[in-house]
C-alpha cells in the first residue's frame, strides 16, 4: 500500500450509476454564478467504528460500494463531469454511459478523538481526510471538472469518516438529498429505496424562470473568470480542493456549540439593546440565523483586528445566501437538482464592529439584508460579481456556508448518527449546523490562525456571559 504521511492509501476504485444514461444537463442562470472558478464544497462525517482496516474492507466497503451505485442510479449527473468549452459555448454536465466517480479507501493513523473533536484542528490534517478532484484541458481550450469525489478513511478499531468534496452546480440542499439517500440504501442493505424513490432529484431545467434576463449577465462574467483559468490552472500542479480553500498552512478549524440557552440570551440581550437606543423600537423578534452570525462575525473582527486600531474604517462584509424553492411566486420542488440560491450581504465599518453596540449593529444590518431579501429576491443581482470582488479586495468578508436546516446529523449508514460533520474552507467562512448532541442547538465552525482561537473563545465566553448578566 502507498504511504501518504500518516496515511495508507487502501484502495481507489471507480463506481457508477447501477443503470447508466448518456445525455446533457444544461446549467440555469442560478448555476452560473457557482460555475465560475469553478466552487467545490467539502463536506466529513465522522463516525464511531470499532474495527479493524480489513474488517471494514471485507464487509462495509461492499455495501458502500454497491448503495452507491443504486444512488448514483437517481442522482446520475453526479457520475458525469462539468464540461466549459470555450465562448460562447455555455458550460453544461456531461452524462455517459461511462461515467464513474472516485471512491478512495485510505487508512490513517491520526487520532480518531482529536480529529472528530470541536477543538482545533489544522487544515492541513483534515485536509488529509477529503477526495480530491483533478481537472482536465484540452488542446481545444475545454476544461473538464468531475462533479463529485468521495473517500472513506478508517482509523483501526476507533472511527471512520466518509467525506464528500463536490462542485456547487448543485447546492448544498442538493447535497444533503443525495447523502442521505446514499446513506439509507446503505444502511438497509439496498432493501429501503423509499427515501430516493418517493423523492426522486428533479432535474427538469423549466422549473427556474428567468424574468430580468439574469442569464445572459452571469454569463458575461463567467465568461470574464473564465478568460483567467489558464494562467491559474494550466500547467500547475493545482487540485480543485487547494483552488476553493487556498494556502492552509497556518490556519486551523474549531467547531463553537451554542445551546437553545446561549442563543435565547443573546436574543433577549440584543432585542433589550436595541430598545435602549434612541432609534425605531425593535422588532419584537430576531431569529437563531441572524443573533448567532451577527454575534460571531463581532467576535471575529474584535479577534482578528485587535491591534489594528488604525484602520477602524475598512469596510468589514458579512455574506450569505438563501434557498428559493419556497420563496418564488412558482412552484419549485423541494428535490430539484442544482442551485436555487440568491446572494446577500451586510456591511458596517470595522469600528461598529469592534466599539460599543458592535453586536446590536450587525443584529440590525444581517436582520435588514434578510428582510429586504424576503421582499425582493434577486436584488441587485445584474451586479453580484462586481459586488463580490469589492468585497474581498476592498474589505474583509465572512461568508456562511451550510445550514442547521438540512440536518446533516440524520446521515446514517447504519454505524449510528455522526459523532462529528465538519465542512472544511477557508478563513473567510464560517459553517453553520444543528447541533450533533444538543437539542436546539447550533454549532458554528471557524477557522482562523492557530495562535488567535484562545483569545477568540475568551471573547466569545464573556459575551455570553454579558448576555446571561
Amino acid at each position: 500500500m502507498a504511504v501518504l504521511r500518516e496515511h495508507k492509501l487502501v484502495e481507489t476504485c471507480r463506481v457508477g450509476p447501477a443503470v447508466t444514461t448518456t445525455t446533457s444537463l444544461p446549467l440555469t442562470f442560478l448555476d452560473l454564478p457557482l460555475a465560475a472558478g469553478p466552487v467545490y464544497v467539502r463536506r466529513q462525517f465522522f463516525y464511531h467504528f470499532p474495527h479493524s482496516t480489513l474488517h471494514f474492507c471485507e464487509t462495509t466497503l461492499p455495501s458502500l460500494k454497491t448503495s452507491l451505485s443504486h444512488t448514483l442510479q437517481h442522482f446520475f449527473p453526479l457520475a458525469g463531469n462539468l464540461l466549459c468549452p470555450p465562448p460562447p459555448h455555455k458550460p453544461f454536465i456531461r452524462c455517459t454511459d461511462h461515467d464513474s466517480l472516485t471512491l478512495t479507501i485510505i487508512e490513517s493513523k491520526d487520532d480518531f478523538n482529536h480529529t472528530s473533536s470541536n477543538h482545533p484542528k489544522t487544515l492541513k490534517d483534515l485536509d488529509h481526510l477529503v477526495p480530491k478532484l483533478t481537472y482536465t484541458y484540452t488542446h481545444d481550450d475545454t476544461f473538464t471538472f468531475p462533479l463529485v469525489a468521495l473517500q472513506a478513511t478508517v482509523f483501526p478499531n476507533h472511527g471512520l469518516c466518509i467525506a464528500i468534496t463536490y462542485c456547487h452546480v448543485m447546492d448544498d440542499r442538493c447535497c444533503s438529498h443525495f447523502m442521505k439517500s446514499w446513506s439509507s440504501i446503505c444502511r438497509s442493505r439496498g432493501v429501503d429505496l423509499t427515501l430516493v424513490e418517493k423523492f426522486p432529484p428533479c432535474f427538469d431545467r423549466e422549473v427556474l424562470k428567468d424574468p430580468k434576463g439574469l442569464e445572459a449577465i452571469f454569463l458575461r462574467d463567467y465568461f470574464e473568470d473564465r478568460s483567467t483559468w489558464k494562467d491559474k490552472l494550466v500547467g500547475k500542479k493545482t487540485t480543485t480542493s487547494e483552488i476553493s480553500t487556498g494556502n492552509n498552512e497556518d490556519y486551523a478549524k474549531a467547531t463553537i456549540v451554542f445551546g437553545r440557552d446561549d442563543i435565547e440570551g443573546l436574543k433577549r440581550w440584543v432585542l433589550n439593546e436595541w430598545n435602549k437606543s434612541e432609534e425605531l423600537k425593535a422588532p419584537q423578534y430576531v431569529s437563531t440565523f441572524v443573533v448567532t452570525c451577527a454575534f460571531v462575525w463581532s467576535c471575529l473582527v474584535k479577534t482578528r483586528c485587535r491591534n489594528d486600531d488604525g484602520d477602524n474604517e475598512k469596510e468589514e462584509y458579512f455574506r450569505f445566501a438563501a434557498d428559493c424553492r419556497d420563496r418564488l411566486e412558482y412552484p419549485v420542488p423541494e428535490t430539484y437538482f442544482g442551485n436555487c440560491l440568491t446572494f446577500c450581504y451586510s456591511m458596517l465599518k470595522r469600528e461598529d464592529l469592534k466599539g460599543e453596540g458592535d453586536f446590536v449593529n450587525a443584529v440590525k444590518v444581517i436582520a435588514r439584508a434578510v428582510t429586504d431579501m424576503k421582499s425582493k429576491l434577486f436584488k441587485d443581482a445584474e451586479n453580484w460579481r462586481e459586488s463580490f470582488m469589492k468585497m474581498f479586495v476592498l474589505g474583509s468578508t465572512l461568508v456562511v456556508t451550510g445550514s442547521p436546516k438540512f440536518t446533516v446529523y440524520e446521515t446514517d449508514f447504519g454505524f449510528g448518527r455522526p459523532k462529528k460533520v465538519e465542512m472544511i474552507h477557508s478563513f473567510k467562512g464560517m459553517s453553520l449546523a444543528e447541533s450533533g448532541d444538543r437539542e436546539g442547538g447550533l454549532e458554528v465552525g471557524l477557522v482562523c490562525r492557530t495562535e488567535e482561537f484562545e483569545y477568540l473563545f475568551s471573547v466569545i465566553q464573556q459575551g455570553l456571559h454579558v448576555s446571561k448578566s
